[in-house]
């Protein structure tokens, strides 16, 4: 029960942060960004999400996450203090995977 209460309240806490971060990330998202392969890609809450193993003509980056080969869109692209970040979060791309 103790650990349910503990899961419980990380999640309404993430919850309430997710719009911020999400705010800032677009403000930021002005500069273009070119994902080479082998960048490491960060999630909107700023977690590794894995490197880039390909990045399509039309700038898409395809990874391999939880053994599958993912591609996350270029729209979702910014630099965020010098990271490749995707606006997505890491339930975003759990879900993709």
């Amino acid at each position: 029960m103790k650990k349910l209460a503990i899961a419980l309240g990380a999640t309404v806490l993430a919850a309430g942060l997710a719009p911020t971060v999400v705010f800032a990330e677009e403000a930021s998202a002005s500069t273009s960004v070119e994902a080479k392969k082998g960048d490491m890609l960060y999630s909107a809450d700023g977690k590794r999400v894995g490197n880039v193993y390909r990045v399509n003509d039309n700038g898409d980056v395809q990874l391999i996450y939880r053994s599958k080969m993912i591609t996350i869109a270029a729209d979702t692209l910014s630099e965020v203090e010098g990271k490749l970040t995707t606006s997505l979060s890491l339930a975003d791309v759990r879900a993709i995977g």
